[in-house]
């Protein structure tokens, strides 16, 4: 009678700890997944422990200079270094991944400068969290463009242009991390034109401003690339590779443009050194663009950030990309 009971506490044990080890599991499953921290200044995403953007949504300057909103950083690798600069000495108006342009038409009235951010203004005014199908995570922001040289009868700055931006994590798979990023612009002013620096180089719109390693390298569809002064036609991605924390660890931001993007494929702005990378949009950036007070235009980029993914894998993934996948 005794070793029946026993064998029967033995097994009601074994159903204990494998319910135990059941539950550890799922909580270990969860732990890993994504979710976003709301702060005062801005949106957390975390995998896990790990963090992987902040989107900040708070005016922050440097000394009450190039004050900025609406852009992400830090964006940190896979092993949580930190990918982007904010306030660099060599250009203080670059900001992490940003999207922003030299001209800003009303007809033929200039409403300051949003690259460099003079007389420009981003207001974060609501940011909510979105219901995925599946594991990733997003946020759409509500933003709006204000500016001191476009006022009502009443001297307050009229909205110039309403943003609305989505960005979308998903887990890390194997050695890469995907971020989208949706960017839809919608003039409140009839007559409202963006365009890029007014000179031959034409730079704006979508700019991630990325630590670069000694041994950087330049890399599209068509194979290595060489930065020059000018736009490069090289393809519809860009990658952008090397060894962050030493010659053995290969990280690399892949920037992916979208097909439905206008004037698509982008030429690329690229830079070996101090400064940013850019897809340019529009191109030739002195003539610009009309922005629609009826449709929004909208821009599209997809970021990987890997640990050494190939020019084959990265075709493969903007292939899906393409493919709304």
């Amino acid at each position: 009678m005794f070793s029946i009971k026993i064998v029967a506490n033995i097994k009601s044990m074994r159903k204990f700890i494998g319910i135990f080890l059941l539950l550890l599991s799922g909580f270990s499953v969860f732990s890993q997944g994504l979710n976003l921290e709301f702060h005062d200044d801005g949106v957390l995403f975390k995998e896990g422990e790990d963090s992987v953007l902040f989107y900040q949504t708070a005016v922050k300057s440097l000394n009450g200079k190039y004050e900025r909103a609406n852009y992400i950083h830090p964006l940190y690798s896979l092993d949580g270094q930190i990918l982007t600069e904010d306030f660099p000495e060599d250009h203080p108006h670059h900001r992490g991944i940003f999207w922003a342009w030299h001209q800003f038409y009303i007809g033929d009235k200039r409403i300051g400068d949003g690259w460099e951010i003079k007389d420009f203004k981003w207001e974060v005014n609501q940011v909510e969290a979105l219901k995925n199908n599946g594991n990733a995570k997003s946020i759409v922001a509500n933003v709006i463009w204000k500016s001191p040289l476009w006022l009502d009868d009443h001297g307050n700055e009229k909205p110039l242009v309403a943003e609305n931006t989505t960005i979308t994590v998903y887990p890390t798979n194997k050695n890469y991390r995907q971020v989208d990023i949706e960017i839809s612009l919608l003039a409140m002013e009839p007559n409202t034109r963006i365009g890029g620096s007014e000179d031959e180089k034409g730079y704006g719109g979508f700019s991630p401003r990325i630590k670069l390693a000694e041994n950087a390298t330049f890399t599209a569809p068509t194979g290595k690339v060489t930065p020059q002064r000018l736009p490069i036609k090289a393809g519809n991605w860009m990658d952008i590779s090397g060894s962050l924390r030493n010659s053995s660890a290969v990280e690399g931001v892949a920037i992916l443009s979208n097909p439905k993007n206008p004037g698509y494929p982008n030429p690329w702005i690229l830079r070996s050194k101090e400064s940013m990378q850019n897809a340019v949009f529009p191109y030739p950036g002195e003539k610009g663009t009309t922005l629609s007070h009826i449709e929004p235009t909208i821009l599209r980029y997809r970021l990987l950030i890997h640990n050494g993914l190939t020019p084959s894998e990265i075709s493969k993934i903007h292939a899906r990309y393409a493919k709304g996948k």
